[in-house]
């Protein structure tokens, strides 16, 4: 049974999704934009340890609240730890108002038709029980798109809504991210045939089931407004796709009704040296700033 409270905050509240996600992947080039060189740590597991104490760092912070920040993504290793003793989740929830939410792919396959789908997720029901468990209020997963194959999209769109509803069957609220990469040179043509495809595939929904869409922001603005307006979207929230935050802003201001989910561009003037005043004072000038390219539209 998916929470009311957590649903009416994600559909409806105002303010942006964090995305405090990074995996295996992606955390080594996130320490480093936070001051952690490769040779400062060695092995997984102390990478993570120190992933986890910059993550700890941001949840806790004075600005991180439900004021400006409706939910939080999570990557698998911090829902399952703790904040002041806390488990991440209720944390979340309970001391900060913020929806938690669980990135769940397993990462991406090679390219093929110009994109790539997520590789299998055979243990997925088991994470999805886990994370139902400690609170979990909705899930995410990501695949790539590079150019505008109309094949390859379909097979992208096809697969994660596939996902989708094996999430929604599990009690949880999916979102929904097929990516369109900011390199592509043929962005626009591409989210074209993704707007179609997604179209189709929401209208395929029976009644009741919903899901979130986690979009590039587009190149034409306000292209995504009739998935917005789709009675199965409970909402569309942008990824920064690499866009630095001031580039990532500007543009996600001039799109009606779709709000932030920022990574990158959340964290990308933190760094370990910072003192606690410094770091928080950074951290509340940035969360404004997605605020305000998130619910000011002109």
């Amino acid at each position: 049974m998916v929470d009311a409270k957590m649903l009416n905050k994600i559909s409806s509240a105002p303010g942006f999704i964090a995305a405090l996600d990074q995996s295996g992947g992606s955390t080594p080039a996130a320490l480093r934009l936070y001051g952690i060189a490769d040779t400062d740590y060695h092995g997984d597991e102390e990478m993570f340890r120190l992933m986890h104490a910059m993550r700890v760092r941001i949840m806790s912070a004075p600005a991180f609240t439900s004021d400006k920040i409706v939910a939080a993504i999570l990557f698998e290793r911090t829902m399952d730890g703790d904040v002041d003793g806390q488990p991440v989740p209720s944390y979340l929830w309970e001391k900060r108002g913020v929806v938690p939410l669980l990135k769940v792919d397993k990462g991406l396959a090679a390219e093929e038709n110009g994109v790539q789908i997520m590789k299998p997720m055979p243990d997925l029901d088991a994470l999805l029980a886990r994370g139902r468990d400690k609170g979990i209020f909705g899930t995410k997963m990501r695949s790539v798109i590079a150019n505008a194959d109309k094949a390859g999209i379909a097979a992208v769109v096809k697969q994660q809504f596939e996902v989708a509803r094996q999430i929604i069957g599990n009690g949880l609220v999916p979102i929904v991210e097929p990516e369109v990469s900011i390199k592509s040179p043929t962005k626009q043509e591409a989210e074209a045939i993704l707007r179609d495809e997604i179209a189709k595939q929401l209208d395929l929904l029976p009644a009741g089931e919903e899901v979130v869409l986690k979009l590039t922001i587009p190149t034409v603005a306000d292209f995504y407004a009739p998935l917005i307006a789709h009675k199965s979207v409970v909402r569309v929230v942008a990824l920064s796709g690499g866009y630095s935050r001031v580039d990532a802003c500007e543009k996600l201001s001039r799109n009606h009704g779709m709000i932030a989910s920022f990574s990158r561009a959340l964290t990308e003037n933190l760094r370990v040296s910072m003192s606690d005043a410094e770091f928080n004072a950074s951290l509340a000038e940035t969360i404004d700033e997605i605020y305000a390219a998130s619910v000011n539209k002109a």
